[in-house]
């Protein structure tokens, strides 16, 4: 069995992602609020990245995989946005990724071959109209991504995956009718929106010895939005 540590592994993708480990692996799942599961392969952490230190006692000597799952949708037209907003997306999509690390990359290193994931979004790659708050965080954590790809090659892999639109609850107030859905669906060549399940699966795969080959790489998976028009 191996250790991994899903940062926000409560709800959406997070929980997804700590469920399908869970089935072969130990999963240290944290979130805000402190929560009592019925797995016994996830051991839950209550752990806030904005407001609390990752406490390192709780977790073991050895981590071989780190996802760090928390994000933010707020689209709204730049004019709008007040600069608070660009720092407090700043603080959870990239400071706290870097934050936790830090903090657990010693128990990283003790992995004979550990594997790290990011997640940015497609807007980065495909300039998005009310997206320019998110996307400026989450770009910078594709530039992270690669950089630590460089510096802790070869031991640790270090990738991200970048999604369209997920039906999760984060994305519940862009897909909360039956209308909305379809019409996010009709942007996306294969006219479909993504599922949790389905950024979970690559994770895992990411996360595998499979995927060995496979570092420093910025993912979409997203309906093809990103690189295909078929209208």
């Amino acid at each position: 069995m191996k250790n991994y540590l899903v940062i926000g592994g409560s709800s959406g993708i997070g929980k997804e992602i700590s469920e399908l480990l869970s089935n072969e692996n130990i999963v240290f799942s944290t979130s805000r609020n402190e929560i009592n599961g019925s797995n016994e392969n996830i051991r839950h952490i209550k752990y806030d990245v904005l407001e609390d230190e990752l406490d390192p006692e709780l977790l073991p000597d050895q981590i071989d995989g780190f996802v760090y799952c928390p994000g933010t949708i707020n689209l709204r037209p730049f004019r709008s946005l007040k600069l608070e907003t660009f720092r407090s997306d700043l603080e959870l999509n990239l400071i706290g990724a870097i934050k936790t690390l830090q903090t657990i990359l010693p128990k990283l290193q003790q992995s004979p071959s550990s594997s790290i994931i990011f997640y940015s979004t497609v807007a980065v790659k495909t300039g998005m109209p009310f997206h320019s708050s998110v996307s400026s965080s989450k770009s910078a954590l594709e530039g992270l991504t690669k950089s630590l790809a460089a510096e802790f090659a070869p031991k640790i892999r270090v990738n991200c995956i970048a999604p369209s639109i997920v039906n999760t609850p984060l994305a519940n107030k862009f897909l909360n009718t039956e209308d909305k859905i379809e019409k996010a669906a009709a942007r996306h060549p294969l006219n479909m929106i993504g599922t949790a399940k389905e950024i979970a699966q690559l994770t895992q795969y990411l996360l595998d010895e499979k995927s060995k080959w496979i570092t420093g790489q910025i993912i979409n998976i997203d309906g093809g939005i990103s690189s295909v028009k078929v209208n």
